[in-house]
Parts: C-alpha cells; structure tokens; sequence
C-alpha cells in the first residue's frame, strides 16, 4: 500500500501544482507575460486566510472568500500599476524584470508585517478521512485538493469556450490589436484574466497550506516556480495541459523522494522537464504556432 499512499500525495500536492498553473497559463496565454509574482500571490491568500480564521475568528467560509476577494483585487491592482504601463514596451524583457521585483517587493512586505519566522497554519478543510480496506487513508485535504482542481479546470475550459468574456480572451490572444478594432475593451480583458488567475492563486494558497500547515513570506516561491514548470511541462497555454503537467510533476516529485533521494526531488522534477522539452519543445498538449514572415 505504500506505493499508493505516495501515489495518492503526489495527485494531491500535483492538483495544488495544477491550480496554480492553471493561473500561469491563462495569463500567459492571454496577455503573452510571465506573472512570476504569481507564486507570492499564494503566499498572500496564506497569510489573509490565517488572519481572517485565526486572529479574527471568522468561519472557514468567509475566510476562503475573504482571501479569494483580497488576492483577485490584489492581482488586478499589480496588472495596473506594475505591468499595464509596459505592455507596449519593446522588449519583453521589462515585463519580466518587473515580475521579479513585485515578488520581490510582496515577500519583503510579507517579512515587514509578519516576520521571517513560520507561522503555523490551521487546516480549512473540515472533511473526514476516507479509509479504503482499512490500510489506504486519504485525507480530507487531498480529497478536496482533487475535486476542486478537476472543477476548476472544467468550469474554466467552459468558460473560454461558452462565455462572451471567455471569447474575448481567445480573441486578445490571438490579436489585440485586431480585437480592439472589433470593439473589445483589451484593457478590462487582461484584468480580467489577473483576476481569476489570482483567485485561483488564493484557493491555491489555502489548500497547500491546508496540506502542509507551516507558512512564510516565501511558501509561495517554489510553488510558483514548479508550477510554472508544470505549465510549460503540460504546454503552457492549454489549460487540460497545465492540468495534465501539474498532476504528472506532483506524483514525480513525491516518488522521486520516496525512492530515490528527498535531496534530489527538486533536481528531478527540472531533469524531467528537460528532457519532455528536449522530445517535445511545445510541452505535452502544446501546438507548434507558425509565425508569418
């Protein structure tokens, strides 16, 4: 039973992997950037879900929507102020460099109001454990972990493909500027696209810190980081692939420590990459795109 315990944490901390992926994706399927503050996000929507449940006493609930609200409203304001006045810049280099420094920048902030020291964190998830032939026990974190990242990729594949504003994005990332002279606001479309993806990046941040209860102004940082591996593993851009490559990285990962070295996980999880990119540039589900000279 043993390799099915590991295999059922790795689909757990896999789906975490794939909702914060999932946000990668979009963004930078949509507006063509890399939001690397994206991991510091979900260190955020710990540290507002902490507050929330533990210091104001408020239920699971209303803590999860408080931080859903809080992270949506705070990725929204980074669009604005930090990447909005760079979107026409030349190099895309910029934008970059000023991803870095917003995650820079919320980790000190992070470190102002909190301190270095790790705080310890109260699971949100109040479903019992499930226990299969009495050896296999499944925690409640990982059973919610599970569903809500196959929900969320389904209602957000629905929602590219059925809604007005989904179709928008579409629309955005193929052209913005033809999309502007079909009357969509490029603008709003964009912020739109922050905004989920930093909701995503706050249901993230409770659920790994449901699963692992310890957090720092640097919890996000690795996270982030794998997942943007996961959504380039998967074909960044393609939301079934940033699913697909954050379950693969996730189960990856825990075997890698459990039969190989816990020192070398990380190191395995970039050499797999490697070679999925060496064998397949595009990522797993990724479509080779033809640019016109």
């Amino acid at each position: 039973m043993s390799f099915l315990n590991y295999l059922i944490n790795g689909i757990s901390l896999g789906s975490v992997y794939a909702i914060i992926a999932l946000g990668y994706t979009m963004v930078y399927g949509i507006a063509k950037m890399l939001n690397f503050a994206h991991g510091d996000v979900i260190m955020i929507g710990g540290y507002v879900s902490l507050l929330a449940s533990s210091t104001m006493g408020l239920s699971p609930i209303l803590s999860i929507l408080i931080t859903v609200v809080v992270c949506t409203a705070l990725g929204v304001m980074i669009e604005g102020i930090a990447y909005r006045p760079l979107r026409n810049a030349g190099s895309p280099l910029a934008v970059l460099i000023t991803a870095i420094g917003v995650s820079y920048f919320l980790q000190n902030i992070a470190l102002l109001l909190f301190g270095a020291n790790a705080k310890s964190y109260h699971s949100m998830v109040s479903v019992p454990a499930l226990t299969i032939a009495g050896k296999l026990t499944i925690t409640g974190e990982t059973i919610v972990t599970v569903v809500s990242c196959i929900i969320i990729m389904v209602v957000l594949s629905l929602f590219i493909k059925k809604s007005k504003s989904g179709q928008a994005m579409l629309a955005v990332s193929e052209d913005k500027g033809a999309a502007q002279l079909m009357g969509i606001n490029v603008n709003k479309t964009i912020s739109l696209t922050f905004a989920i993806g930093s909701g995503l990046a706050a249901l993230a941040g409770i659920l790994l810190c449901s699963a692992y209860p310890s957090l720092t102004p640097y919890t996000g940082a690795m996270p982030g980081i794998k997942a943007f591996v996961a959504a380039v593993f998967g074909g960044i851009g393609s939301i079934p692939g940033a699913f697909i490559g954050g379950i693969l990285l996730g189960v990856i990962e825990i075997l890698g420590k459990a039969y190989i070295s816990s020192q070398l996980a990380d190191a395995i999880v970039f050499g797999v990459l490697i070679v999925v990119l060496l064998v397949k540039p595009t990522g797993i589900l990724g479509k080779n795109i033809q640019e016109k000279v």
